[in-house]
């Protein structure tokens, strides 16, 4: 009877040691209550507690993710769109947590939907699909203001999926599609400008230096002749530039032989002059003969 009673009180004994110790881990904290009162907080580690007096609530200090259901959200410019989104946050005040508010997670997920929606409501279409990090910013900032008496710091919220109306993606492909088009005119029409610009700065160029045209003909003529071509076309300009550079060698050589023909004279050659450069001779009568006249 002894031994018996003995075993008891060994099994009890290890009973209340196993209710009195509780641990705590690294990345929690515990809310101590003792008889519904809080009397402080038990940190990382092993802790000892008053059985059927004490509770001890573990509190998770991790970044906690948490998903934000699809929201019909109708935008500023009236156009119906489907937004999800996520959201982190952590626990700051263990105590708040847990006194503040019954369930922290539920309360943080149905305030992150409303704002989500209230939010992204006051924006357009366009400022929605462009200004995510503000409308994230946002969210963020009003979520936060509203937990913090809860013990609750939301670190982060991000837009996850946007879906838009099958209609409205058509008609986003067809302005995104002119929007490129008009892009492609204006850098063709400034292209053209440029080319233009160009082209006469060479015009003038060649009105300075005739000849420049000519050489860029030739050019013109060589680039035909690599790839074989049996037709050449011989611009006008050119055919009588040929004819004008013809002339001009002539004319040149002609010059330049009677120039060779005035200076050239042949050596002890006396010149005889002309009989109109002769002096007249005066004749006994008293009559003057005309030059070149003999009596």
């Amino acid at each position: 009877m002894t031994t018996t009673l003995w075993i008891i009180v060994a099994a009890l004994a290890v009973l209340l040691l196993a209710l009195s110790l509780k641990v705590v881990k690294q990345y929690e904290q515990g809310v101590l209550f003792r008889l519904g009162r809080v009397i402080g907080v038990k940190k990382a580690g092993l802790t000892a507690i008053i059985p059927f007096v004490d509770v001890l609530h573990r509190v998770s200090l991790r970044i906690i993710t948490m998903p934000i259901q699809s929201q019909g959200i109708i935008t500023r410019d009236n156009v119906s769109v489907d937004v999800s989104a996520v959201a982190y946050y952590r626990v700051t005040e263990a105590v708040k947590s847990v006194v503040a508010i019954e369930n922290v997670e539920a309360a943080i997920n149905q305030i992150a939907q409303t704002t989500l929606r209230k939010v992204v409501g006051q924006h357009t279409l366009d400022e929605t699909l462009s200004e995510t990090d503000r409308i994230n910013l946002d969210i963020r900032e009003i979520l936060d203001v509203a937990t913090e008496e809860w013990g609750v710091a939301v670190t982060l919220v991000e837009l996850k999926d946007i879906q838009l109306p099958e209609s409205m993606k058509r008609a986003m492909a067809r302005q995104a599609e002119a929007e490129r088009e008009k892009r492609a005119k204006i850098i063709a029409a400034e292209g053209e400008a440029l080319a233009a610009d160009a082209l006469g700065t060479a015009a003038d160029i060649m009105m300075a230096h005739p000849l420049a045209l000519q050489l860029r003909n030739l050019q013109s003529l060589v680039e035909l002749g690599v790839d074989k071509n049996s037709t050449v076309v011989f611009p006008a300009p050119l055919m009588s530039t040929i004819g004008e550079l013809g002339s001009f060698l002539a004319r040149e050589n002609a010059a330049a032989t009677r120039n060779a023909a005035a200076t050239a004279t042949p050596p002890n050659v006396t010149a005889t002059p002309a009989p109109d450069q002769l002096p007249s001779q005066p004749v006994p009568n008293g009559k003057t003969l005309p030059a070149g006249a003999t009596t």
